[in-house]
């Protein structure tokens, strides 16, 4: 059935793409995780979604012109104090590089959708270090690359012919079969507006396709009645358990 990926790990309760928020999808019982990757000033790659430090810390910059020593200082846990589950072990939160991502996950086989941010910023070198570090600290993991740069997703497969790659689209394609087979394409990562505007087009690769960012109960139960690959979002509880009350059904 229809698998579930925590967006940015749990960002519906709990920092995004934080330690914290990770471990608590894990333990809700996630198939997979979904984070963000960009490149410090000193060649680290961090997991963060946004081009700058600003929105998710207490601090502020570019990445690529900050040190990961500089970015450490910050906190990534008190941006979030409105959300319901706050608690002051948040403050504490700082923003994870992929390898602590990894060895955090070390212990579980959840699957790991790593989004490459190349499209505002080249980061060069990029995917070279991820790749390193998977290799280092992945422990055999299912791991997909998606980007909505196409040129991030066919350096990837050049560095790694075995890697997994998924285009990430926020808009329709026609024929989506064929970038699927031209690009060798692992899956799609369509916007769940795409989604259910083009469901007709998608119909003969539904469990090719990765639905995001799907948060509203009606959406989260058609997606499983169609089947799809899986359903990113930020409220992984609340999607597994309308998966088991399907499962419960069809059982």
């Amino acid at each position: 059935m229809t698998k579930i990926y925590g967006h940015r790990g749990s960002m519906g309760t709990f920092p995004e793409n934080s330690l914290i928020g990770f471990l608590n999808a894990v333990e809700d019982g996630v198939d997979g995780l979904e984070l963000d990757v960009h490149l410090t000033k000193d060649g680290e790659v961090v997991v963060i979604h946004d081009e700058s430090i600003d929105r998710t810390t207490d601090g502020s910059g570019l990445i690529k012109d900050l040190t990961m020593e500089e970015i450490s200082q910050f906190s990534t846990g008190n941006r979030f104090s409105h959300l319901a589950s706050f608690t002051n072990e948040w403050r504490a939160e700082k923003v994870p590089t992929l390898q602590e991502v990894l060895e955090l996950l070390e212990p579980y086989d959840t699957e790991l959708n790593i989004e490459l941010k190349t499209y505002i910023e080249p980061y060069v070198g990029l995917e070279e270090r991820v790749n390193d570090i998977v290799a280092n600290y992945g422990n055999g993991r299912k791991i997909v690359y998606s980007s909505f740069h196409l040129p991030t997703l066919v350096n990837m497969k050049r560095i790694n012919p075995q890697a997994n790659i998924a285009w990430l689209l926020n808009h329709p394609v026609s024929r989506p079969d064929d970038y699927l087979e031209a690009f060798e394409l692992e899956s799609l990562h369509v916007s769940s507006k795409v989604a259910f505007q083009q469901a007709k087009k998608w119909q003969e690769i539904l469990p090719l396709l990765r639905v995001w960012t799907v948060n509203e109960s009606n959406d989260i139960k058609q997606l499983l009645d169609l089947r799809v690959g899986a359903i990113i979002t930020d409220y992984p509880e609340k999607a597994i358990f309308y998966r088991s009350e399907r499962r419960s059904f069809i059982g």
